[in-house]
Parts: structure tokens; C-alpha cells; sequence
């Protein structure tokens, strides 16, 4: 996989970044595992709040508040999956189904590639405008390659 990919089916819209922290596998895991973290590296995040106590693991789930062209927008995401090298986030409104995949790869000992994947999935009317938004995730895509690594690095687990 290339650093910058893109695919279109239908109503879906997914981004993929490839890129390199400067973090051990299990540290970068454990950084990304809290999905209240997004605030952190998540240019749309504006909150995110978990909505469940006790340790994080399959099943976990998060309120998150996101600002995209202008609207305000609720998601419920869940931690779908936890692996020792892969997370996978599924946050779900009325208009969309959002999928967050981290694969990771080390690199060596004190650095790994983070496969991310954002898949959008829009719901009844919201599907007509999926064609026209892709450009501005792109921008996304690109924006959360730039900050993660900084805010991983920063803030420890």
C-alpha cells in the first residue's frame, strides 16, 4: 500500500494513509486504543467522551462530537476490534457508518508504520452527497497523517 491511497464504491468514501511514528508497536497501541485520544490527532474531532468505565477492550464505546463544512455531528463509535497489531473503530449516526482501521507494523524498536483506513458509509439521502465530499476527507486523511505522529509522541501512554 502506498502512502496515499483512495477508493470509491457507490456510496463509500475510504482513505488510507501510510506513515511512521516514532513509538514502539505496543506503546502506539495503547496511545490509539482510547478513541478519546481523536481530540488529540483528529482535525474534525471536537470531543470525544467514552461512554463505558473499566478497562478498554472490544466493546468500549465513545461519544464523539465532530465539526465537518460548517455542522456539528454525533457518533457513537465502539471498539470493534483490539489485536496486538490492529484496532478497529466503527462509529455509527442516523446519516453514517464510520470504520477506523489501524494496522501496525514495526518498523524497528522505537518506531511503526500505522496503516490507516477511514471508510465512510453514508446512510438514505446523506449517499447523494458522498461524491462531492471525498476531496475535503482526502484533506483529512492528510491532516491526521501530520498531527498523529506529533501527538503520539507527545503524549505517552
Amino acid at each position: 500500500m502506498s502512502g496515499h491511497e483512495r477508493l470509491e464504491v457507490g456510496s463509500v468514501i475510504t482513505v488510507e494513509r501510510s506513515f511512521v511514528v516514532g513509538l514502539p508497536l505496543d506503546e502506539l497501541v495503547a496511545y490509539l486504543e482510547d478513541f478519546s485520544r481523536t481530540e488529540e490527532w483528529d482535525p474534525g474531532t471536537v470531543r470525544c467522551v467514552r461512554l463505558d468505565e473499566g478497562p478498554v477492550r472490544p466493546g468500549a464505546r465513545w461519544r464523539n462530537t465532530s465539526r465537518f463544512r460548517g455542522r456539528t455531528t454525533h457518533l457513537e463509535y465502539r471498539l470493534a476490534a483490539r489485536e496486538p497489531s490492529r484496532l478497529m473503530f466503527i462509529g455509527e449516526n442516523k446519516t453514517v457508518t464510520a470504520t477506523d482501521d489501524l494496522g501496525f507494523e514495526a518498523e524497528s524498536a522505537s518506531l511503526t508504520r500505522l496503516n490507516y483506513r477511514a471508510s465512510l458509509r453514508f446512510k438514505g439521502l446523506a449517499r447523494l452527497a458522498s461524491p462531492f465530499l471525498r476531496a475535503e476527507f482526502e484533506r483529512l486523511g492528510d491532516e491526521v497523517a501530520e498531527r498523529l505522529p506529533t501527538a503520539a509522541t507527545q503524549r505517552r501512554p
